[in-house]
């Protein structure tokens, strides 16, 4: 009875794994299984599968239909799903005494049709690649239509599917169409004949027209497209590669991504997909990755599996207003054939696998993703978003590749459902921005003289992490190298300087000396401020002839750099602009919304409004459905507008802040009121601290006995950096005289260096000591020495996952042991070395009062291991030591146990995967035998035998205080001895505190204390 039992017990667990990836894949093939075993018959199958049916309630109907027809069955059917599964989804699931196995079925049968049903699983898949012979094959001999083949080969069916529906088809024509099949099938497999790119022979056209399109790549590929278009920068010249991360849903993967693995299969969470993410913050380099992959194609370099790309940006596609077919929509924005369009396109069509598609901006598009109206017929006009939308979902070109770049804040969990991955680009590292700035510069002695200046001011380290703004700081290096004590802090000092730095190279007026290069050039800003503003309201980055009329934009105007000509292909009707880079266009409509006197007194309050993801994403999904049709249409239109602008709206209101910041202000003394400039700084001031209220009134309040905890949103850092941007103390104060919580924590919101430095400016005016959580978010070392200077307010610090080195250690730990307040750390998951452990150990040596240190999954060794000893000796405080994932090994453990075993502090130690053998665990047996505190030691993952454990529990009979030893998947024991009874190592480990060990596997007496098998460790 167990399978039953344990298919009814785990329902929710087996749904889960069968359907959360959104795929219906894992489901089909279990089908398939039991048919093919004759646990269903072909009236199940068919009440199951089901048109248009929800693939939960497929899911749901097949369990009830497993349960009714008994054990036998259930044990089928898990062991189709433990052959279906991938390890990581059976994780969650027990087939602890599922003991059924499938067996082969006899190759052929009587009859060809029970053929079908018999050997279902292995005809799919020798189906694959050969859809397109079989019919042809069925049509031949007159058993199938045009219509069949089309019912089959519909676009939104994947090729596994199209395999599937082709036998359902095959079924009902009897008994000599199913013997077509089979004889197709045998003849190819004979031949060795598969459909394979390499022996593929394309139409001579086709390949005239992969010749021209690869071209055209390679033409708008060469040069920099956005921020460097005025100065013709090659792109081989300047290209530098920026980080490339996994997103942490995805599979892990150690070390650095390249290039081509954005289109590979590393890291695939989705197979059925056919979507990759490329996500991150604006002036990131996205556009600029892109080109660098159209060009590295185009010239047979890479992505040679790909006989034809297709780039397109999402920002022209907003001027195209037309409805269009997937074939307009190829040729007329990225190459158009010059002749057998049609026979080009039936290639595409048949080959889909073969074809890869670009779409750069997404977060500029301005409708928000929606996967409510579904289009799957390439030859049916939609609108140009609806195209992109079923390109996204697979609804339409199946097969195809397709490569999205977006800010991640504008990609909801819905788009996310469609995704094969989601790669993160998080711009430059140290060495990338020392890249660049020698690549930008061919005189080296310049370019010295700027990374020397960087380093000695971090805070413009921090942002030349961005990529647009390492330009601008190469571009500006003359104004940088003199400046002096007044070099730029913030992101709008920077702008500042590519602003005086354009006006005085692009002007014919000779340079002005002092502040007067702004005054003579003030109706240039307000003509550019009013088209930046005013394209900013309507989500349009890219300006008609007419637009710069309408808001007095000059040919003098243009001739200062800032507007770049747009290659607009959608449109032949005079030339289009749009502005060097998104950024840029936010940068000039803050100048205007703060000079402008036109400027209605609302303006900057709605600016400051945000908008919680929480409410967005209420009002575009299942709440929306509960609502009346006519407000159901209006949230509609809301939602399209916010989820296109809200981030180059917080990326204007940041400039505002800057820019109406007192070190700032002898610039507009001439242009604007004293009187205006001083209510609009007031509203600023007032509308910062309206939103960091609402934040803080959002803080629950605490369960009893634990400490008062906020986890903060986007919108929290984002505020942050306006205070920052403001350089306004008073500001900062006041909002952190009102934030009274125990841990702040900001995981996962996208934390790199530039919001470190805003985050210490501000948390630095905390009244109370606070834990600050940044896990998993982009810190690293430049990231470390930014925090610096609120290190005093932090009792506890959580870097997990930041991408931080020993150096940045050595300047956190030389701050942390002035600080008195500081007692905890977490270095989980960094890049840490031996080499920060003298560090380290001295902070264990001087400060005696420090609690927790966890290190784990670093490249710590025994020399390591030993460093921090010599602190441990003279430590009398320590209570939680993690060294998880590490390479200490019975040295390390024995050097360890050696500075611990006198410890009155001690409660909780984790040396889970160090390569520690029974010589280390005798030396830990000590620890539990003297400890007088001791809770947990974690031991999982090691190399520990039987001799080990006698002495482990040999040393339990002496105390009385630990709870429990975990020590699941220990090498030796573990695999060899009880791999087939992991119940029989759980007894034989069992130990009482206080009691006497009877036998080696019988019972204790008194309170007991458990052994676990749980892999989880705590780092």
């Amino acid at each position: 009875m167990f399978a039953q039992e344990f298919v009814l017990k785990q329902r929710t667990e087996i749904l889960h794994a069968l359907c959360s990836s959104g795929s219906t894949e894992h489901l089909e093939r279990v089908l398939d299984i039991l048919l093919a075993q004759g646990e269903l018959i072909w009236e199940d199958y068919q009440n199951i599968q089901v048109p248009d049916r929800a693939l939960y309630t497929k899911a749901r109907q097949l369990l009830d239909l497993v349960y009714t027809k008994g054990v036998d069955t259930c044990e089928l059917f898990l062991a189709a799903l433990k052959q279906v599964l991938p390890e990581s989804q059976i994780v969650g699931l027990s087939f602890a005494g599922c003991n059924s196995n499938l067996e082969e079925k006899e190759e052929y049968q009587s009859t060809s049709t029970h053929t079908l049903l018999t050997q279902r699983p292995s005809l799919v898949s020798k189906l694959l690649g050969r859809i397109h012979g079989a019919l042809e094959a069925l049509v031949i001999s007159g058993h199938f239509t045009s219509a069949d083949c089309d019912e089959v080969r519909l676009p939104v069916y994947t090729p596994s599917q199209q395999a599937r529906r082709l036998l359902d088809h095959v079924r009902p024509k009897g008994e000599l169409a199913a013997k077509v099949v089979l004889q197709y099938i045998q003849q190819k497999q004979e031949t060795g004949s598969a459909l394979n790119p390499e022996k593929l022979t394309p139409p001579k056209e086709f390949l005239k027209y992969q010749k021209k399109l690869s071209s055209s790549v390679s033409a708008q590929s060469c040069f920099l497209s956005t921020y460097g278009g005025t100065s013709h920068m090659s792109l081989d010249d300047i290209y530098t590669e920026g980080q490339l991360e996994l997103a942490q849903y995805c599979a892990d993967v150690h070390g650095p991504l390249g290039l081509e693995d954005i289109v590979g299969t590393v890291g695939t969470v989705n197979e059925e997909a056919d979507t990759v993410l490329v996500s991150g913050e604006a002036g990131s380099g996205k556009t600029t990755l892109l080109q660098r992959l159209h060009l590295l194609w185009a010239r047979g370099v890479a992505l040679q599996q790909f006989l034809l790309l297709f780039p397109f940006s999402c920002r022209r596609l907003n001027s195209e207003h037309r409805e269009l077919s997937v074939k307009e929509l190829l040729f007329q924005h990225c190459c158009w054939p010059d002749r057998d369009q049609e026979e080009i396109f039936q290639f595409i069509l048949d080959h889909p696998h073969l074809v890869l598609f670009t779409f750069d901006g997404l977060d500029e598009l301005k409708q928000s993703f929606s996967d409510e109206k579904r289009l799957c017929c390439p030859t049916q006009p939609a609108p140009v978003h609806i195209l992109l939308f079923n390109f996204i979902q697979g609804s339409l070109m199946k097969g195809v590749r397709k490569v999205v770049t977006s800010r991640p804040e504008a990609v909801g969990p819905m788009l996310k459902t469609h995704l094969c991955k989601e790669v993160l680009l998080k711009g430059f590292s140290p060495s990338g921005i020392d890249c660049f700035v020698r690549k930008h510069h061919s005189d080296n002695t310049v370019a010295t003289k700027v990374l020397e200046s960087l380093q000695t001011n971090t805070a413009l380290l921090g942002l030349c992490h961005s990529p647009v703004l390492c330009w601008i700081v190469s571009q500006c290096h003359k104004e940088l190298l003199g400046c002096g004590e007044g070099s730029p802090q913030t992101i709008t000092d920077v702008y500042l300087m590519i602003l005086q730095h354009f006006f005085q190279h692009q002007s014919s007026l000779k340079s002005t000396v002092g502040l007067g290069w702004f005054q003579d050039h003030l109706k240039t800003v307000l003509h550019l401020g009013q088209l930046a503003f005013e394209g900013m309201k309507n989500t349009c980055y890219i300006f008609s002839g007419t637009d710069l009329e309408t808001c007095g934009v000059t040919e003098n105007d243009i001739y200062m750099g800032f507007l770049i000509q747009s290659k607009d292909l959608s449109s032949n009707h005079g030339k289009h602009y749009e502005f060097l880079h998104v950024t840029m266009q936010c940068f000039f409509a803050a100048l205007y919304i703060v000079l402008s006197n036109n400027m209605d007194h609302s303006t900057i309050s709605k600016l400051f409004e945000v908008k919680d993801m929480w409410e967005t994403d209420l009002t575009s999904s299942c709440f929306r459905a509960c609502l009346p049709s006519t407000y159901q249409q209006d949230c509609s239109l809301q939602g399209d507008a916010t989820a296109a602008e809200t981030s180059n709206l917080q990326i204007t209101a940041t400039f505002v802040s800057g820019l109406l910041s007192k070190r700032h202000q002898s610039l507009w003394l001439q242009c604007c009121p004293s009187a205006v400039m001083e209510k609009k700084i007031r509203q600023v001031g007032k509308c910062l601290s309206k939103g960091m209220q609402k934040h803080f009134k959002s803080i629950p309040q605490p369960v009893e006995g634990e400490k008062k905890s906020m986890h903060a949103m986007p919108g929290f850092v984002w505020l942050i950096k306006c205070i920052y941007e403001m350089q306004e103390s008073r500001i900062a104060k006041d909002a952190m005289s009102k934030l009274e919580v125990d841990h702040l924590k900001l995981t996962y919101c996208n934390i790199g260096p530039v919001e470190c430095t805003a985050l210490a400016y501000v948390l630095q005016h905390l009244r109370n000591p606070v834990g600050l959580q940044l896990d998993n978010n982009s810190v690293g070392d430049v990231g470390v020495e930014q925090l610096l200077p609120c290190m005093h307010i932090c009792n506890s610090l959580y870097l997990r996952n930041n991408n931080i080195t020993d150096e940045g250690i050595r300047k956190l730990i030389a701050k942390g042991i002035q600080c008195e307040n500081f007692r905890k750390i977490a270095l989980f998951n960094n890049k840490l070395t031996d080499a920060c452990t003298q560090h380290i150990s001295q902070l264990l040596r001087t400060k005696d009062d420090f609690l927790s240190l966890r290190l784990g999954n670093n490249n710590i060794t025994a020399e390591g291991a030993k460093q921090l000893a010599e602190g441990l000796k003279f430590n009398h405080s320590l209570q939680y030591l993690g060294l998880w994932g590490n390479k200490i090994g019975d040295t390390g453990a024995e050097a360890l146990a050696k500075a611990l075993e006198s410890s009155k502090t001690l409660v909780w130690l984790s040396l889970v995967g160090n390569g520690v053998g029974n010589a280390g665990a005798s030396a830990l047996a000590n620890i539990i035998k003297n400890s007088p505190t001791l809770e947990e030691l974690w031991l999982t993952e090691n190399c520990i035998t039987r001799t080990g454990v006698e002495r482990l529990i040999e040393a339990l009979k002496h105390n009385i205080h630990v709870k429990s030893i975990w020590y699941m998947m220990n090498t030796e024991l573990y695999s060899r001895k009880y791999k087939s009874s992991p119940c029989l190592l759980l007894m034989w480990f069992v130990y009482v505190i206080g009691g006497c060990l009877h036998s080696r596997f019988g019972a204790m007496h008194g309170h007991t204390a458990s052994f676990s098998a749980k892999k989880n460790c705590g780092c």
